[in-house]
């Protein structure tokens, strides 16, 4: 039972409460000679968590000993034993097919019909993105089935890429209506069958991916992202190996070794660095700076989450994009940025970016304005309250390492509600001595 609570506490994410992956059998024909012919569609409701390269792979168990004939917008890793359906040609006879999206311009079972959302490599866009491009299809003709029969697929599985999600059983729900004739006529699915997919960072056991340093204008003190965030340099059981340089050609081998990083105190393949850089009268500044410690991988697509309460009031990112996400039960508002396409939108890998200086990098200011009653520079107020890279969560350093005011500097909030405030308690003071002189 407590197994249980913990599973679906990690599964629930208060800064995306509506996350999911949703995939969608639609049945949209019954052929004379037995089977249907069906459209699965993958649906990413993630927010900020996105599908990246190498993509998406589905799979799932068949009820009743189906076939797939044929398959437009995807393709199966793995044909299985056919020879007892020779004659048929089928494109699968596993029983625990999986699935994957075809690469662009790649040609389908049928000589190259398209289908909407297929053949992206397996790529999908975080929701709060671009949906356009949050969502994958194919459309496959399933055999060896009597006539105007279908069963439900059976122990879904998905990996985006990698493991992590878990899939609910796939259930009938109501038919999905698709247009025809520019939205004039409505169609429905003879059969509609779903399942919802979660992520959980604890099922992908996954090491962490990033962490923060902080710096302020106001401080000399640089907080480091904490030492061994994501893996400790001397430790052999990490699986990740690292080098004291950055170029390619000190790397050997053949490339295949995608863990490579360069070799830091914190051994994170990403580190954000959040730093305040101008205090102005209606305004603030920060510069956010995003680096690629790895190797090997670019991060494509690459986007940040950000919760701090000056989100509250307008802000502006000069060379991400921006928007702010709906969350349940978090009182600081959240900030999602990513890359502007064919300029930032890819984080390079640190070997190609060895001449810049050694990592791949992209940054941006940020103007915030100012909520005055609330707007401090004391106790670390200016600095993040928690940061995500990807979907996973960031290390932090601790409270106590934050760069802190110089003694005796800015002690009184610079507020004109704070100073009208303090004003009226002078003047009343100064009332009452006048007072009692009387």
């Amino acid at each position: 039972m407590t197994k249980s609570l913990l599973f679906l506490a990690d599964c629930f994410d208060p800064l995306d409460p509506n996350g999911n992956i949703t995939v969608t059998f639609d049945v949209l024909d019954y052929p004379q000679n037995g089977g249907y012919a069906a459209r699965v569609t993958i649906r990413n409701f993630y927010q900020y968590r996105h599908v990246e390269k190498p993509g998406w792979q589905i799979g799932w168990g068949w009820a009743k000993g189906e076939i797939i004939l044929k398959m437009s917008g995807a393709y199966a890793t793995d044909s299985g034993d056919c020879k007892n359906f020779a004659s048929l040609k089928p494109h699968c006879c596993k029983q625990n097919p999986i699935m994957a999206d075809l690469w662009p311009g790649a040609a389908s079972d049928d000589g190259g019909r398209t289908v909407e959302g297929c053949c992206r490599g397996g790529v999908m866009s975080a929701w709060a993105i671009d949906p356009s491009l949050s969502f994958s299809a194919f459309e496959m003709t399933v055999g060896n089935l009597p006539a105007n029969t279908s069963y439900p697929p059976a122990n879904l599985t998905l990996f985006a890429p990698g493991l992590g999600y878990t899939c609910g059983p796939v259930q009938d729900s109501e038919s999905t209506v698709f247009l025809d004739y520019g939205g004039r006529r409505k169609i429905r699915a003879f059969r509609t069958m779903k399942s919802v997919c979660t992520y959980s960072s604890f099922l992908a056991n996954r090491a962490p991916v990033c962490c923060v340093s902080l710096s302020t204008f106001y401080s000399p003190q640089i907080t480091d992202c904490p030492k061994c965030s994501c893996g400790c340099r001397d430790s052999a059981s990490d699986g990740v190996s690292c080098s004291s340089q950055s170029s390619s050609s000190s790397l050997g081998g053949n490339g295949v070794d995608d863990n490579k990083l360069q070799c830091t105190d914190h051994m994170c393949p990403v580190r954000i660095h959040w730093h305040v850089k101008n205090n102005y009268m209606r305004f603030w500044r920060v510069k956010l700076t995003i680096s690629n410690y790895n190797l090997r991988k670019n991060y494509s697509d690459w986007n940040l989450v950000v919760q701090h309460p000056g989100f509250s009031k307008k802000a502006i990112a000069y060379s991400f994009n921006a928007t702010t996400l709906p969350t349940v039960g978090i009182e600081d508002e959240v900030a999602l940025f990513w890359g502007l396409p064919y300029y930032n939108s890819e984080l390079t890998e640190a070997a190609a970016a060895a001449a810049g200086g050694g990592f791949g990098s992209v940054t941006t200011d940020i103007i915030l304005e100012k909520d005055l009653d609330e707007f401090t520079l004391m106790n670390g107020w200016a600095l993040p309250r928690r940061v995500y890279f990807g979907g996973e969560e960031c290390q932090m350093p601790l409270p106590d390492a934050f760069p802190m005011l110089p003694n005796g500097g800015f002690r009184i909030r610079s507020s004109p509600r704070h100073r009208r405030r303090y004003l009226f308690f002078l003047i009343l003071l100064v009332a009452i001595w006048l007072e009692l002189r009387l």
